[in-house]
């Protein structure tokens, strides 16, 4: 808004204030007069509410703007009306205020005193001997006893049968000797030990069910898979 208009805003604001304090000292003064019965408390109160609810063409709103009685009810009422709206902003700010401080305060503590790290969960050290173990490739029925590993989050060391090449295998636990319904798996490089080939993987277990599933391993060059009966307690 430019000063000039600013001006003229200020200059009308002037020029209305004058013009209503005029006609209130005319209606004090019993210069007007006033059309029809004069508008219960309950619509008094809500003409200086500025209440949305009542048109400006309703016959009681003309009463009350030139009735002597009306207008100092009117006047009598804004005050107290101003005084209520004024506790109620202040109020709403104060609620506002305590909001912020209480969030600063959360932020602050929370800054303060970082969420505690969940323990890593301790992997249970395992070896599973599969060097003298005859496998099962494909659907050929096995003479193997079952391996055993626990429910749990394993660190299995794996010692493959014996004319194992070297190189990288995939290790999984299977539900069946297709390798459907993989509970876990992963992937290391067959290191030597002595005359031996030994694999370590992680195995997380910790939410299969008691029971019979397949140990498999597969060497990633040629593709070949073995499958090993395996039970988890």
């Amino acid at each position: 808004m430019s000063l000039r208009s600013r001006w003229f805003s200020r200059a009308e604001d002037r020029v209305e204030a004058w013009l209503t304090r005029h006609h209130q000292e005319r209606v004090l003064a019993g210069e007007t007069k006033p059309v029809g019965p004069c508008p219960d408390e309950s619509f008094l109160q809500s003409l200086v509410r500025h209440s949305n609810r009542i048109a400006f063409t309703d016959p009681r709103v003309g009463h009350a703007a030139n009735c002597p009685m009306c207008m100092r009810r009117l006047l009598e009422l804004q005050p107290a009306y101003k005084a209520r709206r004024r506790r109620m902003v202040l109020t709403t700010a104060a609620a506002f205020c305590c909001v912020i401080v209480v969030a600063f305060i959360l932020v602050a503590r929370h800054g303060a005193n970082p969420p505690r790290p969940v323990p890593d969960v301790a992997a249970v050290q395992l070896t599973v001997d599969l060097w003298n173990a005859g496998t099962l490739r494909g659907d050929q029925p096995s003479p193997l006893q079952s391996v055993t590993l626990p429910a749990a989050l394993a660190k299995v060391t794996i010692i493959l049968p014996r004319y194992s090449e070297s190189g990288r295998y995939a290790v999984a636990v299977t539900r069946d000797r297709t390798g459907n319904e993989i509970l876990s798996h992963g992937s290391a490089t067959a290191i030597a030990a002595r005359d031996r080939e030994e694999v370590s993987i992680d195995l997380d277990l910790r939410n299969s069910q008691p029971g019979s599933y397949f140990l498999s391993t597969t060497h990633e060059q040629d593709q070949a898979s073995y499958y090993y009966p395996l039970q988890i307690k």
